[in-house]
């Protein structure tokens, strides 16, 4: 077995640390090289040195450091994301070459109202005010007496026979308004000059001047009464996209139009979108990396040199256990490997259990449970505070 002269002690060698760890990530940091040395010698005394051999050399220290410094920062980097992935989402700030680097932006990407924006485009489609699919329109040409029209024939030359989901139909009546005209009202010349204020080109302006705006609603509700009681309304009735038209078009409809707009279904069906390709679309590339350790405060450093006291403890346990006993002269020492495995077990256990719940307790989530009981909690004080009453 190797002694423990394999330990380094010298805090001036710093040439010792880089390139004795295995990745290497934060060997350009002055301050983990600083403290690599020192976390060395704390953690060799806390296990015994140098009373006690120890079956490793500082290179297994170094690399313990290593390691908990990583471990550390993917947490803060499951908080981040916890918080902030989803106001990422789309973003063009994403991890790009080598994950095994500690530098680049750790700062939260915070656009405004982050996925609400994906959210609402589809809501917007839905109700034909927005979105990310393009609305389109087409027009079927009335024949005379045919009252039914099968818009996939027409989307057979139109949109290569693609299924059609459609929006809306224009197909409304004259409005009433321009069935207002009275051939009487009013003289040319008072026709002339209010015509002036555009108010004269269904009928002449004096109608609307001389009479209150409540005559002209009640006669239009009156004349689109008539139409919908006494006629066939102006109407549709689609089913598996054949149009059946109110009123079945007469001979002078015939060579008129009816428009409608309609998205074509495979792209509202298409889930492939554009908007993630080289961006943030899920954890794996949200814009963190490892954390620069001199950036980090003095009570992260802490949690990290306990970390790595409880990896070395792992670790010489393992080693040690391959040795249940050693044998002497005049008897045998029996080896502490397991002992130390498990306590080294239970300590990263108790240590990463201490900083999740820390983290869960200081999440956005719970940030507002917390701000939402100081209001509950302001609004009882008030209530039992006595008001001021102002004499004036």
């Amino acid at each position: 077995m190797s002694k423990f002269n394999y330990i380094y002690t010298d805090p001036t060698d710093s040439n010792q640390v880089t390139g004795s760890t295995p990745y290497a990530l934060y060997d350009t940091d002055t301050t983990f090289v600083t403290d690599s040395l020192n976390v060395c010698k704390w953690v060799a005394r806390r296990l015994g040195h140098p009373i006690m051999q120890l079956e490793f050399n500082s290179g297994s220290i170094y690399t313990c450091f290593e390691e908990s410094i990583s471990e550390y920062s993917l947490h803060i980097n499951h908080y981040n994301m916890k918080n902030w992935l989803w106001d990422s989402y789309g973003s063009s700030n994403r991890i790009s070459g080598s994950a095994m680097s500690s530098t680049g932006s750790n700062e939260p990407v915070h656009p405004h109202m982050g996925t609400t924006f994906a959210l609402s485009e589809q809501y917007g489609q839905a109700a034909v005010v927005g979105g990310d699919v393009s609305l389109k329109s087409g027009s079927v040409t009335l024949v005379d007496d045919q009252q039914d029209y099968n818009l996939q024939t027409w989307a057979e030359a139109s949109e290569s026979n693609n299924r059609l989901i459609v929006q809306r139909v224009y197909n409304n009546g004259p409005s009433a308004i321009t069935r207002f005209y009275d051939p009487f009202a009013g003289s040319f010349e008072q026709r002339q000059m209010l015509d002036g204020f555009g108010m004269g080109n269904v009928s002449p302006a004096v109608t609307y001047i001389m009479r209150p705006i409540s005559y002209d609603i009640s006669r239009a509700q009156a004349i689109e009464t008539n139409d919908l009681i006494r006629k066939s309304a102006y109407s549709f009735h689609i089913v598996n996209n054949v149009l059946k038209i109110f009123p079945i078009p007469q001979a002078g409809d015939a060579g008129e139009k009816v428009w409608f707009e309609y998205y074509v279904r495979n792209d509202v069906a298409d889930t492939t979108r554009s908007y993630t390709t080289h961006k943030v679309s899920d954890p794996s590339n949200a814009p963190y990396k490892f954390i620069t350790y001199s950036q980090i405060n003095s009570a992260g450093r802490q949690w990290i040199r306990k970390f790595t006291l409880a990896l070395a403890k792992e670790l010489l346990g393992i080693i040690r256990s391959k040795y249940a006993s050693l044998p002497l002269p005049n008897g045998e020492v029996v080896m502490d490997g397991e002992g130390l495995k498990a306590e080294g077990r239970e300590e990263k256990e108790a240590l990463l259990t201490e900083l999740t719940e820390f983290l869960d307790s200081v999440t956005l989530v719970e940030r507002s449970r917390a701000e939402a009981d100081t209001a509950e909690a302001n609004q009882q004080l008030l209530s039992r505070s006595p008001l001021q009453i102002y004499i004036g």
